[in-house]
Order: structure tokens, then sequence, then C-alpha cells
């Protein structure tokens, strides 16, 4: 997928609002979840179609998905698959109201902070009667944070279908210069290689990048690597109470200042270029990124002139035992409530998440993660050397993931905005800041879920 996951900006009050409205809206018109299997199978007495939507959009995601989906109708010749690309999350929403022929059968989404939605609304069905029904047990079939991240309150609404992993790319060049012979493993390695390795006041060569809103680096992706716990037991929010996140804005803001202060990252970061179109890693700008792996292909395509490699992202010190794990994210496929052939969709969602060979043909194709731990283990992936760290954090049990909520990503973008404030200097109190947030992700809960 060329869109890795959510991208994580400032999102506005009236943002928010609107994805209140589409969270509400959701729950107003699906119901209650429906965990059965209805309609027709595809059996050789009466062929059924069903409407598959997906995101993807480009020539070799959509040569990927076709195959797949033609693989597919040579095993089950009375299921045709009607394939809808380029359908954005926000048309999923939409789409989950319809019924009859307007509706969709099967919908993947690259946003897997819409699966608490999906699944606390029954916009999609509960699939642990039918993996049962089937004897698949998630627990060993699916990499253990996709697995997370595709479940609510144990309403397996959705599966993985493919994944993202976070790791450290790192310019091998750049290290060998300064006399740096491995990547950093800890967070204070991290932050004494990225002074190391700037040069001046690192508008020619930095570091590392701290700031986060620079590309994929954010607060939930790089707090993740502390393993924290978002949530009580309850389903209150938990962030003022977790250690993580102070220590975690200590540590940044600390790299900061050593780099120069916030005024001057802020000034180079807003002159790099695109993440797509001109990244500052790839352009030699940037010595250290956090990235995921489709960061491989681009680097490859881009036929840069510098000795790259990749590695696990660091761990804070007092994790250094957990060195390897990542953080993992990905598109989720779902079979929608109101589809009337969801036992033919069944076999069609089964097939591309748990066929093998399917996967891996997928995953060589665009350049993702495999979702299951065989497909990750096959030796039918043909993916560049530098592409083994992601496969390794998606096999860690100890990776990570964001969990599913019924506002969706609320918390995630409060999380985020709360740490922009803090390294701008906006709000300086970090307790009562953590606590202030805590008190809007629980009223955002509370409203999702009293419809």
């Amino acid at each position: 997928m060329v869109q890795p996951g959510v991208r994580r900006g400032r999102r506005t009050a009236a943002a928010l609002a609107v994805a209140a409205s589409l969270a509400q809206t959701a729950a107003a018109c699906t119901g209650q979840p429906n965990s059965g299997s209805q309609g027709n199978t595809g059996s050789s007495d009466k062929p059924v179609t069903i409407t598959f939507w997906h995101g993807w959009s480009q020539p070799n995601e959509l040569t990927a998905i076709n195959a797949n989906i033609a693989g597919f109708e040579k095993l089950h010749p009375n299921i045709k698959i009607k394939a809808v690309k380029a359908v954005s999350a926000d048309t999923i929403t939409q789409g989950m109201r319809a019924t009859g022929a307007n509706a969709p059968d099967v919908v993947s989404d690259f946003s897997t902070t819409d699966v608490g939605k999906f699944c606390s609304t029954g916009a999609w069905i509960d699939l642990n009667p039918l993996l049962q029904k089937d004897g698949i047990d998630p627990k060993t079939t699916f990499s253990p944070a996709m697995l997370n991240y595709t479940q609510y309150k144990g309403d397996q609404c959705s599966l993985p279908l493919l994944g993202d992993a976070y790791g450290l790319y790192y310019n091998v060049d750049m290290f060998k210069a300064a006399g740096i012979s491995s990547p950093p493993k800890t967070f204070s390695e991290l932050a004494a290689d990225a002074v190391k390795l700037t040069k001046g006041d690192g508008s020619q060569q930095l570091g590392y990048m701290p700031v986060w809103d620079y590309y994929e680096q954010n607060t939930g992706y790089v707090g993740g690597q502390y393993g924290p716990t978002y949530f009580t037991s309850d389903g209150k929010s938990n962030l003022a109470a977790d250690p993580t996140w102070p220590a975690l804005f200590s540590w940044q803001k600390d790299l900061i200042n050593k780099l120069g202060g916030y005024a001057h990252l802020e000034k180079l970061r807003t002159g790099y270029g695109d993440e797509f179109a001109a990244n500052a890693f790839d352009k030699g700008k940037v010595a250290m990124q956090m990235d995921g792996e489709w960061r491989v292909s681009n680097l490859q395509q881009d036929n840069v002139k510098f000795n790259w490699a990749t590695a696990p992202f660091p761990v804070p010190d007092d994790k250094a035992s957990t060195y390897g794990m990542g953080f993992q994210t990905g598109t989720v496929i779902g079979i929608n409530r109101n589809s009337q052939n969801q036992a033919a969709a069944w076999e069609f969602v089964k097939y591309m998440t748990t066929n093998t060979d399917a996967l891996t043909t997928f995953a060589n194709a665009i350049d993702n993660v495999p979702s299951t731990i065989a497909a990750l283990k096959s030796p039918n992936l043909k993916l560049p050397t530098q592409f083994q760290t992601f496969l390794n954090v998606a096999s860690n049990p100890g990776s990570v993931t964001q969990p599913a909520t019924p506002d969706g990503d609320a918390y995630v973008t409060i999380l985020q905005n709360l740490g922009l404030d803090l390294q701008s200097g906006k709000q300086t109190d970090v307790t009562a800041a953590l606590q202030k947030a805590d008190t809007d992700i629980n009223s955002s809960l509370a409203q999702a879920s009293s419809h």
C-alpha cells in the first residue's frame, strides 16, 4: 500500500467534530453486531457476485490485487468478485449505511483506527464464528500485533490483509564517516548518535529529526517502543498514569535542545521535501529516521548514491532487552453486516487473509509485510535484504500497535496534538497536559458509546 497507515497531523476542532459525527452516524445506522453467516455461498446451483471495496489505486497495486481476485475465482468458479478501487475511509463509513445492491459485501480499509467503530456498531460482522467453523485459530495464524488491531473487545470484526512495520533507516556512509560502527539500540544511543552525526547546525546534515510532525514519526509510533498501556481495565484513558509519556516527552525535549532548539529544527523540517517526492533521508539531509517497510522500495527506485541499511527502532534504555520489537499497523478487511452474501464473502475474506501463496505474491508485488505467521516465514517471499528487519518486527511477539476504540482515532489525535504543543512550548506542564488529555479522551469515548 502506498498509503502506509493513517497520517498523523494536527487536527482542528472542526475535523475532530466531523470524525465524531461519522462515528455517531455509523452507530445510529448499523445496530448491533451480527455474528452469523447468511446468504448464498456461490454453490454450483446458484452462482453469486460479491462487491469488494478497496483503497489500492496504483498500477502495481491493482495488478496484484486483481491477480489475487483471479486466483480466488479460479478456486471458486461460482463466486465472482466485483472490485471497486480507490475507495476512501470516509466513503467506507458512508457505504455501511447502504442496503441491497448498493451495499458492498467485503471492504478493506487502510485505517486500523476505524476497527473499533466498525466492531462496536456492528457495521462489520464478528468473524469469530466463521473462523471457529473453519478451524482457524487466529492466535496461531496471524502476527500478534496485527491480530490485536483487527478486533475490539473480543469482536473479531476484521482480519489483517498485509501490514506495515516500522524500524530505523540509517545512512551507512554517514555512520562510517562519524566513526559509528552499528545502529543505535537504545534511546540514549540514538540521541548520542544524532548529535555525533550532525554537521554544524544541521542544515547540511542532521543526525535525526526528533519533532513529532516529521514524516512517519509521531508520539504513538515512537511512544510504542515503551509498550504503553493506553487504557485501564475499565476502559478509561491511562495517559497520565503511564510513565511512558513523561519519559518520552522529556527525552524528546532534551534531544531537541541538543540539536539547536525547536525553532531551528522546525525551520529545517519545513524546508524538507515531501515524504514521498523528496524525502530528506533519501536526499542525504538526515542520517537516521523512523519509517515503514515501503521506504525500502522508495530508496531503490530513487537509486540513491549512498549506502543505507535498516534496523529495529531503538527502545528505551530500561527496556533494552526488548530490542527488536516495533510498531505495526496495516490494512484490514471485513464483511458488511448488510451484505446478503456473507457466506460467499467469508470464502473470499478467508482466501485473501489466510492463503499463504496469495499473501506472499501480494507482499512481493506491493512491498508490504505479510500478515500471517506462515507467510512471514515463506521461502516464496522475494524481498530485498533490508526488508528482513520489518519481517522480523512483524514476527516479534513484543511488537505493538494502538488499541481500537469506538471513536476511531480521537485518542491518537489528542495525544499527537499534546506532543505538538509540548515540543513548541505552547504547553509546559506535562502532568497537567496529560490529565487534560485523559479527560478529553474519556469524554470522546463516552459520547461514542452513548449512540
